[in-house]
């Protein structure tokens, strides 16, 4: 069985119309739920980037999903500003709340004002802020002197249990990596090989904990509907690295992005107006051994998506609510059927 959650796009959505988003969506029997955290969007179309932290506590109070953050801590977050903001949503709604820790994107981290580093010196700053967010997250006071500073920071109001701090990966070198510390793994949808390998790579490493997946998707009723939305919506985020990485201005996706075909698109994002095809495609992704998949329509109207998956798509997949979200040092707890893990 699958877990399958909806992922808020807070660069595409307005806060107060993605909170009606995650509620709509547990009424029609999603069972999960993610969000972004960015400080931009991609594109001037998009138009939005409401502030992750603060919705993230609206969101799960409204709902009983539990739900997950994608962070780049390091540079436009310090990693104990990071722990304390999971300790404290974690201390609010036990077993309910996982973060998925990045590298970042240049887009989000050039507003503070330093240089973007190379990646291999954003992956080992990475490793230390995970290292310190764990360390706090366990109630240790932490000082450390390397790729980031941190003196005597003590976290006061601390979870129980510990939420899960799971590795988000784009290439199966990254996967074996996070494999060496994550409580999970998180990508986003690319090929079916693509995607095998991906959990090959986590897996064979030792990789512990569930294996997530962001799927881009349009539909709408009229397929020509479902590829404008698909081209107007999502055609800056075709880029693979070190393009998506390192690109800094909205603008400049943009002018990137201006004579991207529709067909570029495609190969990104699941375009149909028939609800089969679209279970088709996510009952692929679990057979290919993701335990959590998040679905992000990238129109900004999620209503008539959310109903339409719900009373079409829904059904015709094998669909469960996650296990208590839990740090891999302690046993997780099942959420019994129906019930919520407030």
């Amino acid at each position: 069985m699958t877990v399958y959650g909806l992922h808020a796009s807070h660069e595409q959505v307005p806060p107060g119309d993605l909170l009606d988003a995650v509620v709509h969506a547990e009424r029609v029997g999603f069972t999960a739920a993610m969000c972004s955290d960015h400080f931009a969007p991609w594109s001037e179309r998009q138009g939005q980037s409401g502030f992750a932290w603060a919705w993230l506590g609206a969101a799960l109070q409204a709902t009983g999903l539990p739900f997950g953050v994608v962070n780049a801590p390091g540079q436009r977050y310090h990693p104990a500003i990071v722990a304390q903001a999971i300790g404290t949503l974690g201390a609010m709604f036990p077993g309910r709340f996982w973060a998925a820790l990045g590298s970042g994107e240049a887009s989000n981290e050039h507003v503070i004002g330093e240089r973007w580093p190379r990646k291999e010196v954003r992956n080992a700053r990475l490793g230390e802020c995970v290292e310190v967010i764990r360390r706090l997250l366990d109630g240790q006071e932490v000082s450390h002197d390397g790729l980031v500073t941190v003196d005597r920071a003590r976290l006061w109001t601390l979870p129980d249990p510990v939420p899960p701090l799971l590795g988000a990966a784009v290439s199966e070198a990254t996967a074996r990596w996070c494999a060496s510390w994550a409580d999970g793994l998180i990508t986003v949808n690319a090929a079916p090989e693509t995607l095998r390998k991906m959990v090959s790579a986590y897996r064979d490493a030792g990789g512990r904990g569930p294996a997530c997946l962001q799927v881009h998707l349009s539909w709408a009723p009229d397929e020509a509907d479902a590829a404008r939305i698909a081209h107007e919506q999502w055609r800056t985020n075709v880029f693979g690295p070190p393009v998506c990485w390192d690109l800094e201005m909205v603008e400049h996706f943009d002018a990137a992005a201006e004579h991207v075909p529709l067909e570029r698109v495609a190969e990104v994002v699941n375009i149909s107006s028939d609800l089969a095809r679209h279970a088709e495609w996510l009952h692929g992704y679990a057979e290919l051994g993701f335990d959590q998949i998040y679905l992000h329509h990238v129109g900004r109207r999620q209503g008539e998506f959310l109903d339409a998956f719900g009373a079409e798509v829904l059904p015709r997949l094998d669909v469960t609510r996650p296990a208590t979200a839990v740090a891999s040092d302690a046993e997780p707890a099942a959420v019994p059927d129906g019930g919520s893990p407030r």
